[in-house]
């Protein structure tokens, strides 16, 4: 934002002279007001800096609606963020790795206001320091510190409304006294989730169709508890919590099934769910010296525990059919301990020389039991229940160099270690244990050269590894209908990707991105379908299972297009990108290696084979418009468009969204009204056809078009200066949670 400063420059002229009896007059040149313009989008050596303090978007609402509004981020869901196109997106507050599931972010950013932040770090390609995967992408959000000491907080009530009414509220308190340092967040809300699906698969001799609705109440609690003690002036200790707990009982999955066009059979799933996860962590710093070194280390325990029980029932719509159901058991157990010693070394010539150290210990326990109806009474199931234990030691080592050459050419280097050792077991069935032992060498460098105050140009590579989720490596299912269901598979194995970036920005708003990554041996969840032939009577029974397993190779050649700008004298702000993909997915799926022999039956199963050659677009573009002089009346106008694209798992159809808003700052008071998804056409629709003649489609209408009304009260003295955050031990396990 451009900001006029007053500078009063008044010359004096005119001389006295000793024989003279009268003053000259004296000539005062006019005062010029001289308009200096701050730059709110720039790019650093390794990341791009969005200074949302400085921005007229920061007023009034709240973290997840500035990102949103952030340069090269975007979200389709309203619920998670890519960074120009990347799979993954990793948050960090104030340089520590957030410690909550998607979820949870979500409503943290949802419950936190704008005029916290003072800006947003976007780091596309991550260097050696930060335990990341894969392409992720890193969204570092600075918050403001003030130096007084006192007390603030903020209150925030929000009522949303699509097909169910959902309220929320929030609450932010922060202390300072002297050495110590305190803040704490708490909020809470229900939220009952409505999703309407259409379900089909087959070939030329036979077509399942199902159609139906799910019904999922939550209700989320969640908050957390800083506090930071500056032992002197170079040394600070301090203990954070955060916990998280969702309930989600009564959730209905209710759908009717046809067979070959005729009616066959309703099925009925009823699900209680319940995640509560904890995490504690200690940490130590202390300044080594006055150019900023420093040494920090920290402890952390994290655990984790999701309990779900769900009954499924088949009920009969003909005369020749049969009641069946099944009872399932799919509870989850996570402990992880971690700690780490980083240390950071500044020189005077404008060098960093940071090295760390990292451990993880891993222990996931998931027991599941499922028991099947036999006519009479349940039955267990020995072939689908299992009790499966899962035990991961990760041992990380990173050093990273960074110079500063001159004014206009920085460079940075580095490398990450890593060594996993890991092992499955499924109690009672030696068959599918496994043992993975294997190490990484992860390179990283970065080159920025600033060819002059209105362009700058970068280069940035990097190599990564994506392990599976924990609860996708327990062998049990998800279902949909009896013969559809999600298949978990606790043989998948990590995949390596590379990514190379080639950044050009120009001005400080316009920007070009050229990107390429590489990923080897990637993994995702693939239709596989077949039969269950009765050996005796030759009975057949058709089935659509989604296996998680590793299929071949993918590459993604990406450009980004961008502008971030104000006009008018910051009447308007735009932001506007388009961003363009050409990607290749190749690889084939042969086999269920979770698949175990059943006496009296025989499986066959249709390979899936992935030959994506395709280009895919995404347009999106920001209007933020101020409506009055005072700065208290604002208008957004949002629209973003992602044509038909091409997938591992079949062809997305097109989705588009416009958002509008309206909000009124007044006093302490902001009030903020949204209608997202205005024509409602934010729709998940994926069909897949294979050469063979078989296709499935999944088409899930989610009732994103939302009215929201939002109103956040912020009281206190508001020069608070927040608790010192830091980097937590067991950050790189969280997100696989």
């Amino acid at each position: 934002m451009k900001a006029k400063i007053l500078i009063a420059v008044i010359f004096f002229s005119g001389m006295i002279s000793a024989q003279q009896t009268q003053k000259k007059t004296e000539e005062t040149k006019t005062i010029e007001e001289v308009k200096l313009s701050k730059k709110v989008f720039v790019k650093k050596s390794d990341r791009f800096v969005y200074d949302v303090a400085s921005s007229p978007i920061a007023k009034g609402t709240n973290s997840f609606n500035l990102l949103q509004q952030t340069p090269m981020l975007s979200s389709t869901d309203g619920k998670t963020f890519k960074i120009m196109g990347k799979s993954n997106v990793v948050f960090y507050i104030n340089g520590k790795r957030t410690l909550m599931d998607a979820e949870a972010i979500t409503e943290m950013l949802k419950n936190t206001p704008s005029e916290n932040i003072q800006k947003i770090e976007v780091v596309t390609v991550p260097g050696s320091e930060f335990q990341v995967e894969a392409n992720e992408g890193v969204i570092n959000i600075v918050m403001k510190k003030n130096k007084t000491n006192g007390y603030n907080g903020t209150l925030k009530m929000n009522n949303s409304q699509s097909f169910y009414n959902n309220p929320s509220s929030g609450i932010a308190f922060n202390a300072r006294q002297n050495k110590w340092s305190f803040n704490s967040n708490f909020n809470m809300g229900s939220y009952r989730e409505r999703e309407k699906y259409t379900l089909t698969n087959g070939d030329s001799t036979f077509s399942n169709e199902s159609y139906g609705t799910m019904d999922d109440p939550n209700k989320n609690y969640g908050g957390s508890v800083n506090i930071d003690y500056e032992i002197n002036k170079k040394s600070n200790l301090g203990f954070s919590y955060n916990m998280r707990y969702n309930k989600s009982f009564g959730s209905v999955l209710d759908m009717t099934n046809f067979e070959n066009g005729e009616l066959s059979n309703k099925t009925i799933n009823q699900e209680d769910a319940q995640t509560r996860n904890h995490n504690f962590n200690l940490n130590y710093e202390v300044k080594t010296d006055t150019l900023g070194s420093k040494l920090t280390s920290n402890v952390s325990y994290l655990w984790f525990n999701r309990d779900k029980v769900s009954l499924g029932e088949s009920f009969p719509l003909t005369s020749d059919g049969s009641y069946s159901a099944f009872q399932q058991a799919v509870p989850q157990i996570i402990n992880n301990y971690a700690a780490n010693i980083d240390y950071i070394k500044k020189f005077k010539n404008e060098s960093t020389f940071a090295i760390g150290t990292s451990y993880n210990y891993t222990n996931t326990d998931s027991d599941t039991k499922q028991n099947d109806f036999d006519g009479t009474q349940f039955v267990t199931n020995t072939n689908l229940s299992n009790h499966f234990i899962y035990k991961e030691n990760i041992i990380g080592a990173y050093a990273t160099f960074e110079r500063k050459f001159s004014d206009k050419f920085s460079a940075k280097v580095g490398t990450r270690f890593e060594a996993t050792l890991s092992t499955g077991d499924v109690v009672g069935k030696s068959d599918i244990g496994f043992e993975r032992n294997y190490n990484n060498l992860l390179p990283y460098a970065t080159l920025n050269y600033a060819i002059n105050d209105n362009n700058n140009i970068s280069y940035s590579f990097s190599s990564r590894v994506r392990r599976p989720g924990f609860g996708q490596l327990n062998p049990s299912r998800t279902y949909f209908t009896p013969t559809n269901y999600i298949q978990n598979n606790p043989f998948m194995q990590a995949s390596k990707n590379y990514n190379q970036e080639i950044n050009y920005m120009y001005k400080n708003a316009f920007y070009a991105n050229v990107s390429f990554n590489f990923a080897e041996n990637a993994y995702g969840q693939l239709p596989l379908q077949g039969k269950m032939i009765d050996n005796v009577t030759g009975e057949e029974t058709k089935f659509l299972r989604y296996i998680r397993t590793n299929y071949g190779n993918n590459k993604q050649l990406g450009l980004t297009l961008g502008m971030n700008k104000a006009w008018f004298g910051d009447i308007w702000t735009t932001n506007y990108s388009a961003n363009f993909e050409y990607a290749t997915y190749k690889g084939s799926v042969t086999k269920d290696p979770t698949s175990q022999p059943i006496e009296g039956f025989t499986e066959i199963l249709q390979p899936y084979t992935i030959d994506v050659k395709t280009l895919n677009t995404f347009f999106q573009a920001n209007n933020m418009i101020r409506l009055s002089a005072k700065k208290d009346w604002y208008l957004g106008v949002n629209y973003w468009l992602m044509p038909s694209r091409e997938m591992e798992i079949g062809k997305l159809h097109t989705q588009q969204s416009l958002d509008l808003n309206i909000k009124k700052i007044m006093g302490n008071f902001t009030f903020l009204v949204e209608l997202n998804d205005v024509f409602n056409q934010n729709i998940d629709d994926i069909r897949t056809i294979q050469n063979n003649g078989s296709y499935n489609t999944v088409r899930s209408l989610q009732y994103r078009r939302e009215f929201n009304i939002n109103v956040t009260y912020n009281f206190g003295n508001q020069k608070l200066k927040k608790a010192r955050e830091v980097k937590s031990a067991n950050d790189a396990i969280r997100s696989r949670t």
